[in-house]
């Protein structure tokens, strides 16, 4: 297990990020977070933005008590705000927002607003700071990850095939398609680090097929690589049979099922890994409480498949898989922009 000690590496991390995200001095920069936040990336955050002679604030709330009927992982909707009307107001004064609540506020009701009110949010991954420092955006990290929004906000339809099975059609026809690179320097716009992925929510109706998750592949929900295959058959966007022997299809069909709410099945975004630093296997070099899987939606060629919240399509939940696929083959249109697991340049 890793040591949470400030290290000045560490410290240097969040300034580089921070710089790029055009911190200057004498800008508010808030710092929020909640009680069971991970203090080191709090307190990193802090320093840096000092160095930069920013003007940083802690607004720290107390983690809500749990409400889901399972745990609750990774879900980018971060319930710690609750529409608290004093934070509110301090965030949509703040020009710039450090996102260290423990979920993250993607898919928080309160987001909108905040960006509405000209604030930028860079979500900071609830990863140990190692995690972070070894994956700091560099400029050039950006250009690819907007070419690759330009091609899939221009493109009607996304089909996904593998030779484990997986065949999969989605289509974009009014699809919100978003890229992250790892920062945010413009207002009203928000962004995560680790960066390094494209993403699209479809409209409701527009995911069909099979998807084939391998021996090997991950759910970051469960922070597990799979021992055994499972099959997934959508419908209409909605995972309507998970096929499989063994732990992981049990696994699946449980976690599931206790939430109760057909919105749980349904598809959030798909999309792909660009990141060249991110690493499939850094899952097996971390202890489970030091890493919240992000670096493994971002790695290079990987097929990012997700369940539960789609606001686009009209839907909410906090039940939520991230799943990264290797080994796909990923067309716009029939342009292929992954071959078997591989990024088209």
């Amino acid at each position: 297990m890793l040591t949470d000690r400030i290290e000045a590496p560490w410290i240097e991390a969040f300034e580089a990020v921070l710089r790029l995200c055009g911190a200057a001095p004498g800008l508010p920069v808030c710092l929020l977070a909640e009680t069971q936040s991970r203090a080191v990336n709090l307190d990193l955050a802090e320093l840096a933005a000092l160095r930069l002679n920013c003007r940083p604030f802690r607004l720290v709330l107390p983690t809500p008590p749990p409400t889901a009927p399972v745990p609750v992982r990774s879900t980018g909707a971060s319930r710690a705000l609750q529409g608290h009307p004093a934070a509110l107001a301090a965030l949509h004064a703040t020009p710039l927002i450090l996102d260290l609540t423990v979920e993250g506020l993607l898919h928080a009701p309160e987001l909108a607003g905040i960006l509405a009110a000209g604030s930028r949010v860079l979500m900071v991954s609830n990863e140990h700071p190692e995690a972070l420092a070894r994956l700091v955006p560099r400029l050039e990290d950006a250009a690819p990850v907007k070419a690759a929004v330009k091609l899939a906000r221009a493109a009607k339809r996304m089909t996904v095939v593998s030779v484990a099975g997986t065949d999969l059609t989605v289509s974009l026809e009014g699809a919100v398609t978003a890229g992250v690179w790892g920062w945010t320097d413009r207002p009203g716009t928000v962004a995560h680090w680790p960066g390094g992925v494209v993403v699209a929510f479809p409209r409701a109706g527009s995911v069909d097929g099979t998807l084939v998750l391998d021996a090997g592949d991950a759910n970051l929900t469960f922070k597990r690589y799979l021992e055994r295959s499972v099959r997934l058959t959508l419908r209409d966007d909605h995972i309507v049979a998970i096929d499989g022997d063994g732990t992981d299809a049990e696994l699946m069909r449980r976690y599931l099922a206790a939430w109760g709410d057909r919105a749980a099945y349904a598809v959030s975004h798909v999309g792909w890994g660009m990141n060249p630093r991110a690493r499939y296997e850094a899952l097996a070099m971390y202890d489970r409480r030091d890493t919240n899987g992000t670096e493994l939606r971002a790695f290079a060629g990987n097929f990012l498949f997700s369940t539960g919240a789609n606001e686009f399509a009209g839907r909410f939940t906090e039940g939520h898989f991230d799943i990264p696929v290797r080994n796909c083959t990923i067309a716009l249109d029939g342009r292929p922009v992954v071959i078997e697991g591989s990024l088209v340049p």
